[in-house]
């Protein structure tokens, strides 16, 4: 698989064990709490496919790896 465009990540936070996107992708939510578990993030940063709901619009983004700043996914999400 070749890289990932920088089109298709969005940014995210860990703060005090939760994780956070400032702002939902989807219906542009301000300061979205997830609710992904550190152990599904571990995966995302090995490079196992990981899906994420979010509470504010029910939508479903699925990641395809993550780093320590950026969900890296399979749609254009900018």
């Amino acid at each position: 698989m070749g890289p990932i465009p920088f089109e298709h990540t969005w940014p995210y936070e860990r703060q005090m064990g939760e994780i956070y996107v400032s702002e939902c992708p989807y219906c542009r939510e301000d300061n979205v709490l997830t609710h992904m578990k550190d152990a599904a993030l571990a995966r995302a940063k090995e490079g196992v496919k990981t899906r994420i709901n979010f509470p504010c619009c029910h939508k479903t983004m699925v990641i395809l790896e993550a780093d320590d700043d950026y969900f890296w996914t399979n749609e254009p999400l900018r």
